[in-house]
């Protein structure tokens, strides 16, 4: 009888937000160099570790047991024929042992399929060879695939399927249909003709991460990039309002509540971030408010919580997506809201204004300094866009103080048009999508002369 012990998912999740992403990037590696595309979007990727996964990866048959196949043919299309099984001593080899175990599965999956092909007069063509779940130890069950829902079904088939194998075992053994049956599910005649026929969306399989993501900047940016196919991970402090942008997105996207001043909070986000859908692509560090007063008479505490917030955070936040980036190995995006106040200040606007211009100014430091790395960093700067300070009431009153109405004072730009939370996240996108464009940032303001950056 094997061995059962009951692992902790806490650990679990320490060990993730380590693991993953270094498989993330490795199958990415792999995906890139079998299609010829060397900037094919990662995998997404689905992590399962309850107590039913914790005690089945505590056995000491796991690896007889990665052999054995699925619980029903059908499985397969979603899952492959096995998983990818990475164990504690191939975790222990770090990079290396996790990259030669992926290349085992691509050289066994490759003979599957020359073999039971043969027998179909050579016709059928062979998926990615890259795996669709791994089991591992120490970590969890994990979907493998090209966007985040396709992740989730893998995943819940797997954890279907260690159901049947438990209960298999223990009723006298588990030994499902073998490969070449196998083989005529997954490459079955009518899966096979939607090969090439679904053009994906520009930004499927990229992961982003919005700050401030339940307010509306924040809501906009997301369901553009949303729209564009990526997976979204919102940050907010205000956990209602998060679990509303959430609903409203709709999809498998996820977000967690947190003070993203507060010590460490960049590396949790990053984390659960990790932990939903394997790593990161996009960070939009767009999170700010703006605190007034004459900066000559201004309290330094003032002073003091708007740099935590409207800068030290946007660095804590870069650094840990930089970090993610590199376990990756594939580049990545940053993106910053700054503000028009960091170029063209206003009065009584200094506690804002300054601390921004220092994230403009980190902006810059930070592509002179990654960009050896395939890491963008971009930014945009906005005004007088219906969000944070600028709410019905302070819009009113502006407007009431000039003597014009408030359609007249939103539009008070060189078009003459009001400029809205969707211009700013279409920018973001656009910047997103700018594959050679680094240390930029694209003004989004309607057109102020005062505000141009050359």
């Amino acid at each position: 009888m094997p061995k059962i012990a009951v692992g902790y998912s806490k650990q679990m999740n320490a060990k993730a937000a380590e693991i993953l992403p270094m498989l993330r990037g490795i199958i990415g590696d792999e995906n890139g160099a079998i299609s010829g595309n060397r900037d094919i979007a990662m995998p997404v990727m689905d992590l399962r570790n309850g107590d039913n996964v914790q005690e089945f990866l505590a056995r000491d048959d796991l690896s007889s047991l990665s052999r054995r196949g699925v619980a029903t043919p059908d499985h397969v299309i979603r899952t492959k024929n096995y998983p990818l099984y990475l164990s504690a001593d191939i975790i222990a080899k770090g990079p290396d042992g996790i990259r030669g175990a992926v290349k085992k599965y691509i050289a066994d999956y490759t003979a599957y399929f020359e073999e039971n092909n043969a027998r179909c007069d050579g016709v059928k063509t062979m998926l990615m060879p890259t795996p669709n779940l791994a089991w591992i130890e120490g970590v969890g069950v994990v979907g493998i695939s090209s966007n985040g829902k396709a992740a989730s079904v893998a995943s819940d088939l797997a954890a279907q399927n260690i159901t049947a194998i438990t209960n298999g075992e223990t009723c006298g053994g588990f030994y499902p249909v073998g490969p070449k049956k196998l083989f005529n599910m997954e490459y079955w005649s009518l899966e096979q003709a939607k090969l090439g026929k679904a053009k994906p969306a520009p930004l499927q399989g990229r992961v982003v991460m919005i700050t401030g993501g339940a307010g509306a900047i924040g809501q906009a940016t997301a369901k553009e990039f949303a729209q564009s196919g990526a997976n979204i991970f919102l940050i907010d402090l205000d956990n209602k309002a998060l679990e509303t942008a959430l609903a409203d997105l709709g999809g498998s996207f996820a977000g967690i509540a947190l003070d993203i001043t507060a010590k460490g909070s960049a590396e949790r986000a990053m984390d659960a971030c990790v932990r939903q859908f394997g790593g990161l692509d996009i960070l939009v560090s767009n999170a700010g408010a703006a605190w007034t007063g004459e900066i000559a008479t201004l309290d330094d505490e003032i002073l003091r919580k708007s740099f935590e917030l409207n800068f030290f955070a946007h660095q804590n936040f870069a650094k840990a997506a930089a970090n993610i980036f590199q376990a990756q190995g594939h580049g990545g995006q940053i993106l910053f809201n700054v503000s028009k106040q960091a170029i063209n200040p206003g009065k009584g606007f200094g506690a804002y204004g300054i601390p921004k211009a220092a994230t403009f100014f980190l902006l810059r430091q930070l592509a002179l300094e990654l960009g050896s790395q395939g890491i963008r960093v971009n930014g945009v700067n906005a005004d007088r866009i219906r969000s944070g300070l600028l709410d019905e009431a302070f819009v009113s009153k502006r407007a009431k103080a000039r003597g014009i109405d408030e359609e007249t004072y939103m539009s008070g730009n060189l078009l003459g048009r009001e400029v809205k939370a969707s211009h700013v996240a279409k920018a973001f996108v656009a910047l997103a999508l700018s594959e050679r464009t680094s240390a930029h940032v694209m003004t989004v303001d309607g057109g102020n002369i005062e505000a141009v950056l050359r």
